[in-house]
């Protein structure tokens, strides 16, 4: 039994000629489908098919009703500091070989993080009631 090792391949431009190629043919082939279902599908526009379509619930009032901006800027204020957060990982992976300058580093990254968060507290963003 013969055993053949794998050579090791040069990356050139001709080793991504495949990948090109069917990106090309994918994107072609959607332009295709979306403008031929275009020309060639039916368009006829009656009042039902122009109508709102709400899950067959009959629809009531306006759609665009003024909505409480808390409700995104809390969202907006959980997504940041939950990112800031994520960045404690490669430090707690790391401790031992960043030794002291990387624990400089986050103390430096902790303290930035609590001032903004001490920051939008004092600003009331945190306050549900006005």
């Amino acid at each position: 039994m013969q055993f053949f090792l794998l050579q090791a391949t040069v990356n050139n431009a001709e080793n991504y000629l495949p990948i090109v190629l069917q990106a090309i043919f994918s994107i072609g082939l959607i332009v295709t489908i979306i403008i031929g279902s275009n020309f060639l599908g039916p368009k006829r526009k009656t009042a039902d098919k122009l109508q709102n379509f709400e899950s067959g619930i009959e629809i009531r009032g306006n759609a665009r009703q003024p909505m409480a901006i808390k409700y995104f800027l809390i969202a907006i204020l959980f997504v940041l500091f939950d990112v800031e957060v994520i960045f404690f990982y490669p430090y707690a992976v790391n401790f031992r070989e960043l030794g002291w300058d990387g624990f400089k580093a986050v103390l430096l990254f902790v303290g930035l993080f609590l001032a903004g968060f001490i920051y939008i507290f004092r600003k009331g963003a945190l306050k549900w009631e006005d």
